[in-house]
């Protein structure tokens, strides 16, 4: 069981998106978003590819800059200090040429101060205990992405972002993340988490926003969701039709 110590937890709801729009060029990829999160379980985003998920995640970790538009937690605006709550995986997991322990020790060190005993209790938990002095970039796909997590939790932070964590990875390495994800959640971080798997959103989505063109066509808890989607795209969507 992950747990998440942290002495004097800071407020970070709701998160909320006003008029929120970002282009690249001439291509407009995020649409007038307008979204309130007040729910501090598991908050999936789903949407086609091109939909504009991963931009959606970037522009609320702030690697992204709205065009026009607004982000703010707990009516704070995005700046450095609430950054360095949050944290993020990535669907292909960059990892330093040093050992699996050395890589999850230098993400400790942002800190101010390498916890080692907490590091290993991490690659423990995440089935890397073995590996520790094992060189990361001769870890297996699923092994480099349960590290770069094990990287992202060593920080404590108030909120996760992943996107797509799980992609082609196999089904041990699924299973043993979305616990750990979940355990996480259940020890007070808050997850977003992007993913195409509607069996894996059923499996551990408290809430689900719905993206297509660049527009959220709906935020609603899971049940609902998947039981009365609001839109014809949401339901095309989880038929597995294309939508155009």
């Amino acid at each position: 069981m992950f747990k998440y110590i942290e002495n004097t937890p800071i407020d970070l709801f709701p998160i909320k998106i006003e008029k929120l729009n970002y282009s690249s060029g001439n291509n407009q990829i995020i649409t007038n978003a307008n979204i309130t999160i007040q729910s501090k379980g598991i908050t999936v985003i789903m949407g086609p590819n091109g939909s504009g998920k991963s931009v959606l995640v970037r522009l609320l970790h702030g690697l992204l800059t709205p065009t026009t538009g607004y982000i703010s937690y707990n009516n704070n605006s995005l700046d450095k200090s609430i950054r360095r709550r949050q944290a993020m995986v990535f669907q292909t997991p960059t990892l330093l040429r040093r050992t699996v322990l050395s890589n999850i020790a230098f993400a400790d060190s942002i800190n101010g101060k390498i916890d080692l005993a907490h590091c290993k209790i991490l690659l423990n938990l995440l089935g890397l205990k073995s590996f520790q002095s094992y060189p990361a970039q001769l870890l297996s796909a699923g092994e480099k992405q349960r590290l770069a997590l094990a990287r992202a939790l060593v920080l404590k932070p108030y909120i996760l972002f992943l996107d797509e964590p799980t992609a082609n990875l196999d089904p041990a390495s699924i299973q043993l993340i979305e616990e750990i994800v979940q355990n996480a959640n259940k020890s007070g971080v808050k997850i977003v988490f992007i993913t195409h798997d509607i069996g894996q959103a059923k499996r551990i989505a408290d809430d689900i926003i719905f993206l297509n063109k660049g527009e959220i066509l709906e935020y609603t808890e899971t049940n609902l969701f998947f039981q009365t989607p609001q839109t014809k795209e949401t339901a095309a969507y989880l038929d597995g039709n294309i939508i155009l």
